[in-house]
């Protein structure tokens, strides 16, 4: 993509209107908790204590918005705790700018660093940062840092304290979780109705995976509900999807076909209704004739072999799923459907626990190439320069320019770029709409208080409708909170302005000038899916060689890390596709290619596991050497493919005819789920092997295909975009 193009895809994304669900309750519960702490401040005190209290307030809501499992109470009390201490320590070193700016250096690279242990632990932390630089603005005595820092600390305690008095949907995030997991299964099902081979995204079963893990005191807590439904999921998948699929399923046209699409449209019925009932917690009605539907009759069943068997396991679970639908998660009458995916609790670190598996996180990403450690040293220098070039201008307020820096700044280079877009037209948006109305208001300290608590509500309310707009109403709740300490807006808006542009241009030029970009690692990611794939594919063939527990336990852990792998694929590949920098390695129609290869082998691998055998099964014993030539030749390919050689499946050719010659096999679908497999293989091949001449003008070939779908998109010949 050229640089043009992408500034277009960043303005297009920045300001671009997310459709999602309003939360307005809880940003109501949020707002009330900042007016809780300016009204006594303003009355008890000052303006000046007020804004601090504002400050840790607005701050610790805005951290409980971030998607994360824990209780919200506990990060509100987080935020709140950092906050209070980047304060305190930013007061101690105010007025010395030879001892402020390595603080700052040092505290933004943490922060940057932070990034680590992930996305919510990285924006709270990139928060304490702009803590730290406003109180460089304020009396700078230890005395009047302790009771500044306490008033920002009782701003996160006010908000843990109405969270748990009023809760909202308690555990909604993880019934979300579970019911978007469920609706994909149900989604899945109706694709695969007009689509035998349909694709699947693993995404939602891993985030529900992820929501499913609680710490011992959550656990005792936990709805019934929320216990075993994720595995039903799990277990449903692999099924519809042999069961649809013509090579081992149901054939491709008759009334067997008929019979299969009608099992596909109830099972998406089914499970929707599953889904909206754990995410109301009341019981759903099935549509009529459901249950006629999932009768599988011994006489009249025009399903045969292998797709009989997937139609019989499928009723099987369906009837799991309508005890869920029906009973609506009530406390102790939830079934919990059974599986090894639910045999044990998924246990989460608590807080203490956590600090060591933090520190092992961030020793990992110490290193020159990682995306977090490049972005924790642009965090670092920005907000030291953007700090010295603001303090030498002819403004004041120098500290919203890093503070603009720090909190638009991500690891990749498309969220940068869009945030620091969304930021500037927000906060003009904003300022222009605060300022009219300071003009018009006077200088009524409470009346810019009460604007302040309903501008911050409707930035919480319109979160995640996109950065712009609720920057907007952020810029707004800012300008009211120095009109509430008696700050002119004369001063205040045009510097706001200035400065906001200046800390997003320097953002952005950091990133261009210290990149991490990941156009460059893909053929690494690919390698890394490549091998997982291979390992899961491995394991799924020796529970069929040896169906035992141990096996079907290393199948699991397999499939896990393999979903890890795919997941770091697609976001590598996500982030490349929009990055200016010409491929490296892999060609975008390579990387397309190869993608799709590695789709099919990984669902030939889940259409496998969907026969898998139980541990009073025969043995395939074929499957043993095919399986160890699967995962020798996919190691090595991934090696291959690193170092951009040609991979070769030399071993899996040989086991495979192997299998196809041995005498009395009585698995043949299981040897036609491995043939797919090979072909996969071969397919992956095909998209990633070049000869020396196409090496030498792969590159070139690839601009020269940008430059010319460039200017068929600008005569109007290329064809339309779909989906806006």
């Amino acid at each position: 993509m050229t640089w043009l193009r992408a500034f277009g895809e960043v303005v297009r994304s920045g300001l671009t209107i997310e459709e999602t669900r309003l939360e307005p309750l809880l940003a109501l519960r949020t707002a009330a908790g900042i007016a809780i702490v300016i009204g006594p401040a303003l009355w008890l005190a000052s303006p000046a204590y007020a804004a601090s209290a504002a400050l840790g307030a607005y701050s610790a809501g805005g951290a409980t918005f971030q998607r994360t499992w824990r209780p919200r109470k506990v990060i509100a009390l987080g935020a709140g705790a950092g906050l209070a201490l980047s304060t305190f320590v930013g007061y101690l070193a105010a007025g010395r700018l030879v001892v402020f700016l390595p603080l700052l250096a040092v505290w933004a690279f943490a922060a940057g660093m932070a990034w680590a242990a992930g996305s919510t632990a990285g924006i709270v932390a990139a928060t304490t940062v702009g803590s730290m630089l406003v109180t460089v603005t304020l009396p700078t005595n230890v005395g009047r840092a302790l009771e500044h820092a306490g008033i920002i600390a009782l701003g996160g305690v006010a908000q843990a304290v109405l969270i748990l008095l009023f809760p909202i949907r308690r555990w909604g995030a993880h019934r979300d979780a579970l019911a978007d997991a469920l609706a994909a299964v149900a989604d899945y099902a109706r694709r695969l109705r007009h689509d035998p081979t349909a694709p699947f995204d693993p995404e939602q079963l891993m985030t529900a995976r992820d929501a499913a893990a609680v710490t011992p005191s959550q656990a005792r807590t936990r709805p019934p509900v929320l216990h075993g439904p994720r595995g039903l999921a799990e277990r449903i998948r692999p099924i519809v999807a042999a069961l649809a699929d013509p090579g081992v399923g149901a054939p491709a046209e008759g009334p067997g076909r008929d019979r299969a699409r009608e099992l596909l449209d109830t099972a998406a019925d089914v499970l929707d209704a599953a889904a909206r009932s754990i995410r109301r917690g009341t019981p759903t009605e099935m549509p009529p004739g459901s249950t006629d539907v999932l009768r599988v009759d011994e006489e009249h069943e025009v399903l045969e072999g292998t797709a009989r068997q997937a139609a019989e396991r499928l009723v099987e679970l369906l009837g799991e799923a309508l005890e869920i639908a029906g009973c609506g998660g009530a406390r102790g009458r939830t079934p919990t459907p059974r599986g090894p995916a639910d045999a044990q609790l998924l246990v989460r670190s608590t807080m203490f626990q956590l600090f060591p598996v933090v520190v092992r996180a961030v020793r990992r990403e110490l290193r020159w190439d990682s995306p977090v450690f490049r972005h924790a040293v642009r965090l670092a220098a920005v907000a030291t320069l953007g700090y010295l070039i603001a303090a030498r201008l002819p403004l004041g307020h120098g500290y919203w320019a890093p503070i603009t820096s720090v909190m638009v700044m991500r690891p990749d280079f498309h969220r940068t770029y869009a945030r620091a877009v969304a930021r500037l037209a927000g906060t003009l948006a904003g300022v222009a709409l605060a300022t009219g109305m300071v003009r018009a208001l006077g200088s009524d300290a409470y009346v810019f208080g009460a604007l302040a608590v309903v501008s911050a509500g409707l930035s919480y309310m319109l979160n995640r409708t996109g950065y712009a707009y609720s920057q907007c109403f952020t810029a707004a709740y800012v300008v009211f909170l120095l009109g509430m300490g008696g700050q002119a807006w004369e001063q205040t808006v045009p510097e706001r302005v200035v400065l906001t542009l200046l800390g997003g241009a320097l953002a952005m030029l950091a990133y261009v000038v210290f990149p991490s970009w990941e156009t460059p690692k893909l053929a690494g990611r690919l390698a890394d899916w490549l091998a997982a794939n291979g390992r899961y594919a491995a394991a799924v063939l020796r529970s069929y060689a040896e169906p035992t527990r141990e096996h079907h336990a290393a199948m699991r852990r397999a499939l896990l890390a393999s979903r890890e792998a795919r997941a770091a694929w697609q976001e590598a590949y996500d982030r490349a596709k929009r990055e200016p920098v010409r491929p490296r390695g892999l060609t975008s129609r390579e990387a397309e290619e190869a993608q799709e290869a590695l789709k099919g082998f990984g669902r030939a691998a889940m259409l496998m596991e969907s026969h898998v055998p139980r541990a009073d099964s025969r043995f395939v014993p074929a499957a043993e050497q095919f399986a160890e030539a699967l995962e020798a030749d996919t190691a090595q390919a991934a090696v291959d493919v690193r170092e951009h050689r040609n991979p070769d499946w030399g071993r899996v050719e040989k086991a495979f005819h192997a299998w196809e010659g041995a005498a009395g096999d009585r698995s043949p679908v299981v040897r036609r789920e491995a043939e797919l497999q090979k072909r996969a293989l071969e397919d992956l091949s095909t998209a990633v092997s070049r000869t020396p001449l196409e090496r030498d003008v792969g590159s070139a070939r690839e601009e020269q295909r940008v430059r010319a779908a460039v200017a068929a998109e600008g005569d109007g010949s290329g064809p339309a975009h779909q989906g806006g």
